[in-house]
């Protein structure tokens, strides 16, 4: 794999941040649903109702953009949001009044086909 292919310009973090109803038990249904779409996708909870993952390229994050379009719940609001790996890096986070380091991308796995 060349180098220029996993530098932190080219790699992508891909947000999820949504806002669905919950009022009615329907409604509720449609936001699990969604929210174990994106889990099974890959994603993690940033924090609630804000959803991230790490995608290898710019291609790769698109992928995932098409599969959170196909899942879209008919009401509410979902905004999508690409980072690269330099610029989450860049990112301060806080619990309370302590800093906490972004968290690193995932370890890579060798895929066979």
């Amino acid at each position: 794999m060349s180098k220029n292919r996993l530098n932190a310009y080219r790699i992508m973090w891909l947000f999820v941040l949504y806002d669905l109803p919950v009022v009615e038990e329907q409604q509720r249904k449609r936001a699990t649903r969604f929210r174990s779409h994106l889990l099974k996708d890959g994603f993690f909870m940033f924090q609630f109702s804000a959803y991230a993952r790490h995608c290898m390229s710019k291609e790769d994050a698109d992928v995932h953009k098409n599969r959170v379009k196909a899942a879209l719940p008919p009401e509410g609001a979902v905004g999508m949001l690409m980072l690269t790996d330099r610029q989450f890096a860049e990112m301060e986070i806080y619990y309370g009044r302590q800093p906490e380091n972004p968290p690193g991308p995932p370890v890579q796995q060798l895929e066979l086909f």
